[in-house]
């Protein structure tokens, strides 16, 4: 009876870690390494974020934030490859507290110190459907859909409850040279 209890909670607490969050497959493909789940990205750059379930860029218009697919032509010079991205997850609307993240990431305007998804040799980012090495990954995993994972980008509410992506890195959303 222990056994079969033992095996049951194993199974249970499997599934729970399984049911972590992780949407890879749906983060853009300028997004920076190291993250397994990412809600938003905060550009210092050009002070404006981009939600990565609705694959849009939030940016301040006048009084208001707004919401496109493309970033306005304001930021047309800004390389979202080589800018500097934070990630925040575990908050709702962080552009609504935006002289926070202001103030807090200040010093990361202008660097360009992180390895996009794009470029990276990690097999783990082949599954992103806009790596360069998507295809062939496909060919070498069939029947896996992760490059289309959006369904799985919610879950578990045991994951980061902080502006932190998944690196253990104190709840800052900077771990090291990542951010």
């Amino acid at each position: 009876m222990f056994l079969f209890i033992a095996v049951v909670g194993f199974t249970v607490a499997t599934e729970a870690q399984v049911n972590v969050s992780i949407n890879l497959g749906t983060q853009p493909a300028w997004g920076p390494t190291g993250y397994d789940h990412v809600d938003y990205y905060y550009m210092p750059d050009i002070e404006s974020y981009y939600y990565v379930p609705d694959q849009v860029y939030i940016y301040k218009s006048g009084n208001s934030w707004r919401r496109s697919k493309q970033l306005p032509a304001q930021y047309s010079s800004y390389d979202v490859y080589s800018g500097h991205k934070v990630v925040i997850n575990g908050v709702k609307k962080p552009y609504l507290q935006n002289t926070r993240y202001r103030q807090e990431y200040a010093s990361y305007k202008g660097r360009h110190d992180q390895t996009p998804i794009r470029d990276s040799k990690e097999e783990k980012y082949f599954e992103n459907r806009n790596h360069p090495q998507h295809a062939q990954w496909e060919k070498e995993h069939p029947g896996n859909n992760k490059g289309n994972n959006k369904g799985n980008s919610k879950g578990n509410n045991k994951r980061n409850n902080g502006n932190n992506g998944n690196k253990g890195n104190n709840g800052n959303g900077h771990n090291g040279n990542k951010h």
